[in-house]
Protein backbone atom coordinates (compact mmCIF):
# COMPACT_ATOMS: atom_id res chain seq x y z
CA UNK A 1 0.00 0.00 0.00
CA UNK A 2 1.48 3.55 -1.15
CA UNK A 3 1.87 6.34 1.21
CA UNK A 4 -1.33 9.27 0.79
CA UNK A 5 0.58 11.63 -0.77
CA UNK A 6 -0.84 14.11 -3.36
CA UNK A 7 3.00 15.09 -4.94
CA UNK A 8 5.20 11.80 -5.14
CA UNK A 9 8.04 12.29 -2.31
CA UNK A 10 11.55 11.56 -3.66
CA UNK A 11 14.74 9.90 -2.17
CA UNK A 12 18.19 10.34 -3.43
CA UNK A 13 19.76 7.08 -1.91
CA UNK A 14 23.78 7.38 -1.94
CA UNK A 15 25.06 3.95 -1.37
CA UNK A 16 28.88 2.93 -1.21
CA UNK A 17 28.43 -0.33 -3.18
CA UNK A 18 25.56 -0.58 -5.35
CA UNK A 19 26.37 -4.47 -5.35
CA UNK A 20 24.66 -4.91 -1.98
CA UNK A 21 21.62 -7.03 -1.79
CA UNK A 22 20.64 -4.92 1.33
CA UNK A 23 20.72 -1.73 -0.82
CA UNK A 24 18.34 -3.91 -3.07
CA UNK A 25 16.01 -4.97 -0.22
CA UNK A 26 15.91 -0.98 0.88
CA UNK A 27 15.01 0.39 -2.83
CA UNK A 28 12.56 -2.04 -2.84
CA UNK A 29 11.12 -0.98 0.13
CA UNK A 30 10.87 2.73 -0.83
CA UNK A 31 9.57 2.13 -4.40
CA UNK A 32 6.87 -0.18 -2.78
CA UNK A 33 5.68 2.78 -0.32
CA UNK A 34 5.53 5.05 -3.97
CA UNK A 35 8.48 6.78 -3.56
CA UNK A 36 10.59 8.02 -6.28
CA UNK A 37 13.90 6.64 -5.95
CA UNK A 38 17.47 8.30 -7.50
CA UNK A 39 19.85 5.60 -6.79
CA UNK A 40 23.75 6.32 -7.03
CA UNK A 41 26.95 5.25 -5.47
CA UNK A 42 29.92 3.31 -5.59
CA UNK A 43 30.35 -0.36 -6.72
CA UNK A 44 32.94 -3.37 -5.81
CA UNK A 45 32.65 -5.23 -9.42
CA UNK A 46 33.80 -4.31 -12.75
CA UNK A 47 30.13 -3.84 -13.29
CA UNK A 48 27.17 -3.39 -11.37
CA UNK A 49 25.37 -6.51 -10.66
CA UNK A 50 22.75 -7.98 -12.84
CA UNK A 51 19.87 -7.81 -10.46
CA UNK A 52 16.40 -7.23 -10.07
CA UNK A 53 17.25 -3.42 -8.91
CA UNK A 54 18.83 -3.49 -12.38
CA UNK A 55 15.99 -5.06 -14.45
CA UNK A 56 13.69 -2.43 -12.50
CA UNK A 57 15.50 0.44 -13.66
CA UNK A 58 12.78 2.24 -15.13
CA UNK A 59 11.47 2.37 -12.08
CA UNK A 60 13.96 4.34 -10.60
CA UNK A 61 14.24 8.35 -11.27
CA UNK A 62 17.77 8.07 -12.16
CA UNK A 63 21.14 6.41 -11.52
CA UNK A 64 24.55 7.48 -11.19
CA UNK A 65 27.29 5.00 -11.09
CA UNK A 66 30.39 6.96 -9.30
CA UNK A 67 32.95 4.20 -10.07
CA UNK A 68 34.50 1.35 -8.66
CA UNK A 69 35.64 0.75 -5.34
CA UNK A 70 38.23 -2.12 -3.38
CA UNK A 71 37.20 -3.79 -0.72
CA UNK A 72 39.65 -3.35 2.44
CA UNK A 73 41.31 -0.46 0.30
CA UNK A 74 40.70 2.54 2.95
CA UNK A 75 42.63 5.19 1.04
CA UNK A 76 41.80 3.93 -2.58
CA UNK A 77 37.95 4.54 -1.24
CA UNK A 78 39.25 7.73 0.50
CA UNK A 79 40.35 9.23 -2.99
CA UNK A 80 37.40 7.93 -4.87
CA UNK A 81 35.12 10.27 -2.22
CA UNK A 82 37.61 13.28 -2.72
CA UNK A 83 36.97 13.24 -6.24
CA UNK A 84 33.50 13.34 -5.65
CA UNK A 85 33.64 16.27 -3.06
CA UNK A 86 35.85 18.06 -5.22
CA UNK A 87 33.96 17.82 -8.71
CA UNK A 88 30.10 17.13 -7.09
CA UNK A 89 27.99 17.55 -10.55
CA UNK A 90 27.54 13.90 -11.03
CA UNK A 91 26.12 13.62 -7.06
CA UNK A 92 24.75 17.13 -6.95
CA UNK A 93 22.55 15.55 -10.11
CA UNK A 94 21.11 12.80 -8.18
CA UNK A 95 20.06 14.54 -4.96
CA UNK A 96 18.65 17.49 -7.50
CA UNK A 97 14.86 17.98 -6.60
CA UNK A 98 15.23 15.04 -3.99
CA UNK A 99 13.01 15.52 -0.59
CA UNK A 100 15.41 13.48 1.51
CA UNK A 101 18.99 12.15 0.77
CA UNK A 102 19.79 9.06 2.22
CA UNK A 103 23.19 8.13 2.54
CA UNK A 104 24.75 4.86 3.45
CA UNK A 105 27.87 4.25 5.64
CA UNK A 106 29.91 7.44 6.38
CA UNK A 107 31.44 8.02 3.02
CA UNK A 108 28.15 8.71 1.40
CA UNK A 109 27.38 10.94 4.37
CA UNK A 110 30.04 13.25 3.57
CA UNK A 111 28.58 13.14 -0.38
CA UNK A 112 25.63 13.98 0.85
CA UNK A 113 26.60 16.85 3.22
CA UNK A 114 28.31 18.30 0.37
CA UNK A 115 25.79 18.39 -1.96
CA UNK A 116 22.47 18.88 0.53
CA UNK A 117 20.06 21.89 -0.11
CA UNK A 118 18.58 23.89 2.81
CA UNK A 119 15.45 22.56 2.25
CA UNK A 120 16.81 18.73 1.81
CA UNK A 121 16.17 15.80 4.63
CA UNK A 122 19.38 14.05 5.51
CA UNK A 123 18.77 10.27 7.04
CA UNK A 124 22.33 8.65 7.97
CA UNK A 125 21.59 4.65 7.37
CA UNK A 126 24.55 2.82 9.37
CA UNK A 127 24.44 -0.88 8.89
CA UNK A 128 28.07 -1.61 10.46
CA UNK A 129 30.68 -0.05 12.66
CA UNK A 130 33.80 -0.31 10.68
CA UNK A 131 36.94 -0.62 13.58
CA UNK A 132 38.85 2.12 12.27
CA UNK A 133 35.77 4.11 14.26
CA UNK A 134 36.78 2.72 17.23
CA UNK A 135 40.24 2.93 17.69
CA UNK A 136 42.33 5.04 19.87
CA UNK A 137 44.60 6.62 16.89
CA UNK A 138 44.32 10.21 15.71
CA UNK A 139 42.86 8.48 12.47
CA UNK A 140 39.99 6.84 14.60
CA UNK A 141 39.56 10.44 16.60
CA UNK A 142 39.53 12.22 13.36
CA UNK A 143 37.30 10.06 11.76
CA UNK A 144 34.90 10.17 15.14
CA UNK A 145 34.78 13.79 15.14
CA UNK A 146 34.05 13.98 11.13
CA UNK A 147 31.13 12.04 11.93
CA UNK A 148 30.21 13.90 15.17
CA UNK A 149 29.86 16.90 13.08
CA UNK A 150 27.91 15.34 10.76
CA UNK A 151 25.84 13.80 12.80
CA UNK A 152 24.68 17.26 14.19
CA UNK A 153 23.62 18.35 10.63
CA UNK A 154 21.42 14.74 9.99
CA UNK A 155 17.83 14.63 10.54
CA UNK A 156 17.28 10.89 11.20
CA UNK A 157 20.13 8.13 11.85
CA UNK A 158 18.97 4.68 10.86
CA UNK A 159 20.84 1.19 12.29
CA UNK A 160 20.13 -2.04 12.30
CA UNK A 161 20.84 -3.45 15.80
CA UNK A 162 20.11 -1.67 19.02
CA UNK A 163 23.82 -2.51 20.32
CA UNK A 164 25.08 0.12 17.14
CA UNK A 165 22.39 3.02 18.65
CA UNK A 166 23.23 2.26 22.52
CA UNK A 167 27.08 1.12 22.38
CA UNK A 168 27.99 2.92 20.04
CA UNK A 169 25.37 6.26 19.28
CA UNK A 170 24.57 6.76 22.20
CA UNK A 171 27.58 6.17 24.52
CA UNK A 172 30.35 7.69 22.11
CA UNK A 173 28.64 9.77 19.63
CA UNK A 174 26.12 11.17 21.97
CA UNK A 175 23.24 10.79 19.92
CA UNK A 176 20.31 9.23 21.37
CA UNK A 177 17.46 10.95 19.42
CA UNK A 178 16.53 10.85 16.15
CA UNK A 179 18.01 7.40 15.74
CA UNK A 180 15.77 4.68 14.63
CA UNK A 181 16.29 0.44 14.58
CA UNK A 182 15.09 -0.67 10.95
CA UNK A 183 16.73 -4.51 11.55
CA UNK A 184 17.71 -6.33 8.39
CA UNK A 185 14.22 -8.56 8.20
CA UNK A 186 12.99 -10.56 4.69
CA UNK A 187 10.73 -8.81 3.40
CA UNK A 188 8.10 -11.52 2.71
CA UNK A 189 6.27 -14.08 5.27
CA UNK A 190 7.36 -17.40 5.86
CA UNK A 191 5.97 -20.08 3.52
CA UNK A 192 2.38 -21.83 5.30
CA UNK A 193 4.28 -25.10 4.74
CA UNK A 194 5.08 -27.10 8.19
CA UNK A 195 8.34 -28.22 8.75
CA UNK A 196 9.36 -31.23 8.12
CA UNK A 197 12.63 -33.19 9.07
CA UNK A 198 15.27 -32.08 6.63
CA UNK A 199 17.21 -35.41 6.35
CA UNK A 200 17.60 -38.83 8.16
CA UNK A 201 19.45 -39.42 11.44
CA UNK A 202 22.43 -40.85 9.30
CA UNK A 203 22.86 -38.05 6.93
CA UNK A 204 25.99 -35.73 7.05
CA UNK A 205 24.99 -32.62 8.69
CA UNK A 206 24.67 -29.63 6.18
CA UNK A 207 26.12 -25.81 7.56
CA UNK A 208 25.82 -22.94 5.35
CA UNK A 209 27.71 -20.03 5.35
CA UNK A 210 26.05 -17.16 2.90
CA UNK A 211 26.59 -13.05 2.47
CA UNK A 212 29.72 -11.28 2.81
CA UNK A 213 32.83 -13.59 3.24
CA UNK A 214 35.45 -12.00 4.74
CA UNK A 215 36.27 -13.56 8.13
CA UNK A 216 39.33 -16.15 7.67
CA UNK A 217 38.67 -17.46 11.16
CA UNK A 218 35.28 -18.70 10.09
CA UNK A 219 36.46 -20.28 7.10
CA UNK A 220 39.31 -22.20 8.70
CA UNK A 221 36.81 -23.57 11.50
CA UNK A 222 34.67 -24.54 9.33
CA UNK A 223 37.09 -26.30 6.94
CA UNK A 224 38.59 -28.31 9.83
CA UNK A 225 35.50 -29.25 10.83
CA UNK A 226 34.46 -30.44 8.26
CA UNK A 227 38.18 -32.67 7.79
CA UNK A 228 37.69 -34.01 10.90
CA UNK A 229 34.35 -35.10 10.98
CA UNK A 230 34.68 -37.64 8.79
CA UNK A 231 32.06 -36.79 6.58
CA UNK A 232 29.33 -36.28 9.05
CA UNK A 233 29.51 -32.79 8.40
CA UNK A 234 29.66 -30.65 5.05
CA UNK A 235 30.04 -27.19 4.64
CA UNK A 236 27.92 -25.29 2.17
CA UNK A 237 29.53 -21.78 1.25
CA UNK A 238 27.73 -18.69 -1.28
CA UNK A 239 28.33 -15.39 -1.67
CA UNK A 240 31.02 -12.53 -2.66
CA UNK A 241 34.53 -12.86 -0.60
CA UNK A 242 36.33 -10.37 0.04
CA UNK A 243 39.75 -10.76 -2.46
CA UNK A 244 41.38 -8.57 0.52
CA UNK A 245 40.84 -11.40 2.90
CA UNK A 246 40.65 -14.36 0.36
CA UNK A 247 42.73 -13.31 -2.50
CA UNK A 248 41.50 -16.82 -4.36
CA UNK A 249 38.57 -18.06 -2.53
CA UNK A 250 37.41 -20.91 -5.20
CA UNK A 251 41.15 -22.27 -5.00
CA UNK A 252 41.36 -22.87 -1.13
CA UNK A 253 37.56 -24.19 -1.07
CA UNK A 254 38.52 -26.64 -3.53
CA UNK A 255 41.25 -28.31 -1.23
CA UNK A 256 38.77 -29.02 1.34
CA UNK A 257 36.42 -32.00 1.61
CA UNK A 258 33.43 -31.66 2.42
CA UNK A 259 33.65 -28.46 1.35
CA UNK A 260 31.48 -26.41 -1.57
CA UNK A 261 31.37 -22.78 -2.48
CA UNK A 262 28.63 -21.75 -4.86
CA UNK A 263 30.06 -18.18 -6.24
CA UNK A 264 27.44 -15.43 -5.84
CA UNK A 265 24.27 -15.13 -5.78
CA UNK A 266 20.66 -13.43 -6.47
CA UNK A 267 18.61 -12.83 -3.82
CA UNK A 268 15.87 -15.18 -5.45
CA UNK A 269 18.35 -17.75 -4.66
CA UNK A 270 17.98 -17.88 -1.25
CA UNK A 271 14.84 -20.14 -0.75
CA UNK A 272 17.20 -22.61 -2.34
CA UNK A 273 20.06 -22.17 -0.34
CA UNK A 274 19.05 -22.54 3.34
CA UNK A 275 16.06 -25.06 2.40
CA UNK A 276 19.19 -27.04 1.15
CA UNK A 277 21.21 -26.64 4.81
CA UNK A 278 20.43 -27.77 8.14
CA UNK A 279 22.02 -24.95 10.30
CA UNK A 280 23.57 -22.02 9.09
CA UNK A 281 26.62 -20.42 10.68
CA UNK A 282 25.74 -16.77 12.07
CA UNK A 283 29.14 -16.19 13.97
CA UNK A 284 31.56 -13.72 12.69
CA UNK A 285 35.05 -12.54 14.45
CA UNK A 286 35.97 -10.30 11.81
CA UNK A 287 36.07 -7.55 13.83
CA UNK A 288 35.58 -9.36 16.98
CA UNK A 289 34.87 -7.42 20.39
CA UNK A 290 33.57 -4.50 18.36
CA UNK A 291 30.97 -4.64 15.26
CA UNK A 292 31.30 -8.68 15.11
CA UNK A 293 30.19 -8.33 18.95
CA UNK A 294 26.79 -5.84 18.10
CA UNK A 295 25.48 -6.62 14.25
CA UNK A 296 22.39 -8.42 13.89
CA UNK A 297 23.78 -10.29 10.45
CA UNK A 298 20.96 -10.54 7.18
CA UNK A 299 22.05 -13.92 7.44
CA UNK A 300 20.20 -14.35 10.45
CA UNK A 301 16.31 -13.47 10.00
CA UNK A 302 16.97 -15.15 6.39
CA UNK A 303 18.08 -18.27 7.96
CA UNK A 304 15.54 -18.61 10.38
CA UNK A 305 12.83 -17.61 7.44
CA UNK A 306 13.66 -20.56 5.88
CA UNK A 307 13.72 -23.22 8.72
CA UNK A 308 17.66 -23.15 9.02
CA UNK A 309 19.23 -23.37 12.47
CA UNK A 310 21.34 -20.53 13.05
CA UNK A 311 24.60 -21.06 15.30
CA UNK A 312 25.95 -18.45 16.98
CA UNK A 313 27.67 -17.42 20.30
CA UNK A 314 25.80 -16.59 23.40
CA UNK A 315 27.90 -13.67 24.40
CA UNK A 316 27.11 -11.25 21.38
CA UNK A 317 24.14 -9.32 20.08
CA UNK A 318 23.42 -12.28 17.84
CA UNK A 319 23.22 -14.67 20.66
CA UNK A 320 20.81 -12.46 22.70
CA UNK A 321 18.82 -11.96 20.38
CA UNK A 322 18.20 -16.10 19.95
CA UNK A 323 18.84 -16.63 23.59
CA UNK A 324 15.33 -14.45 23.99
CA UNK A 325 13.27 -16.12 21.36
CA UNK A 326 14.56 -19.80 22.65
CA UNK A 327 15.97 -20.48 19.08
CA UNK A 328 19.01 -21.57 17.76
CA UNK A 329 22.26 -22.97 18.40
CA UNK A 330 24.09 -21.16 21.33
CA UNK A 331 28.04 -21.96 22.24
CA UNK A 332 30.05 -20.53 24.21
CA UNK A 333 33.40 -21.27 22.73
CA UNK A 334 33.03 -22.30 19.09
CA UNK A 335 36.59 -23.92 18.57
CA UNK A 336 35.85 -26.23 22.02
CA UNK A 337 32.09 -27.03 22.05
CA UNK A 338 30.52 -26.62 18.25
CA UNK A 339 32.48 -30.49 16.97
CA UNK A 340 30.56 -32.36 20.48
CA UNK A 341 27.51 -29.90 20.34
CA UNK A 342 27.02 -30.50 16.58
CA UNK A 343 27.33 -34.02 16.31
CA UNK A 344 26.25 -35.06 19.49
CA UNK A 345 22.45 -33.67 18.55
CA UNK A 346 20.05 -36.62 17.93
CA UNK A 347 17.61 -36.09 15.33
CA UNK A 348 14.89 -35.32 17.75
CA UNK A 349 16.50 -32.17 19.08
CA UNK A 350 17.38 -30.85 15.96
CA UNK A 351 13.35 -31.69 14.64
CA UNK A 352 12.28 -29.83 17.97
CA UNK A 353 14.60 -26.95 16.87
CA UNK A 354 13.46 -26.79 13.54
CA UNK A 355 9.59 -26.67 15.66
CA UNK A 356 10.92 -23.79 17.83
CA UNK A 357 11.75 -21.73 14.62
CA UNK A 358 8.23 -22.51 12.91
CA UNK A 359 6.55 -21.39 15.96
CA UNK A 360 8.34 -17.88 16.31
CA UNK A 361 6.03 -14.88 15.30
CA UNK A 362 5.82 -13.38 11.57
CA UNK A 363 7.11 -10.14 12.92
CA UNK A 364 10.21 -11.44 14.47
CA UNK A 365 11.50 -12.16 11.03
CA UNK A 366 9.76 -10.70 8.16
CA UNK A 367 8.87 -6.65 7.66
CA UNK A 368 4.99 -6.57 8.02
CA UNK A 369 3.41 -3.70 5.69
CA UNK A 370 2.83 -1.45 8.57
CA UNK A 371 6.44 -1.79 9.60
CA UNK A 372 7.58 -1.02 6.15
CA UNK A 373 5.30 1.97 5.61
CA UNK A 374 6.33 3.36 9.67
CA UNK A 375 10.22 3.46 8.00
CA UNK A 376 9.27 5.42 5.07
CA UNK A 377 7.34 7.59 6.68
CA UNK A 378 10.15 8.21 9.16
CA UNK A 379 12.74 8.64 6.49
CA UNK A 380 10.23 11.34 4.87
CA UNK A 381 10.24 12.87 8.32
CA UNK A 382 6.55 12.30 8.57
CA UNK A 383 6.95 10.27 12.73
CA UNK A 384 9.28 11.78 15.40
CA UNK A 385 11.86 8.78 15.57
Amino acid sequence: MELDQTVRASVAYLVHDMDDTAVHRRVDLLLGEGLAVALGGFRRRASVMDTDIAHRVLDLRRTVDLGRTMDARLMQRAAAVARHLLDPAAVRELCYGASVIVARNLEMLVLAWRVRRREQRLVYECLDIHRLMLGGGWKSRMLRWLERWLLARTDLVIVSSPAFADRYFSKRQRRSEGVILVENKVSRSRSSVPPSPRSSSDAPIVIGWFGMLRCRRTFTHLAQLAQRARGRVEVVIAGIASPAEFPDFEAEVSKIPRMRYLGAYRPEDLADLYTGVDFVWAIDYFEEGMNSEWLLPNRLYEGLAHGAIPIALKSVETGRWLARRDVGLLLDDADSELPDRLLGLTADERWRMQLAIAALPDGALHQALSERRAIAEAILGRVRA
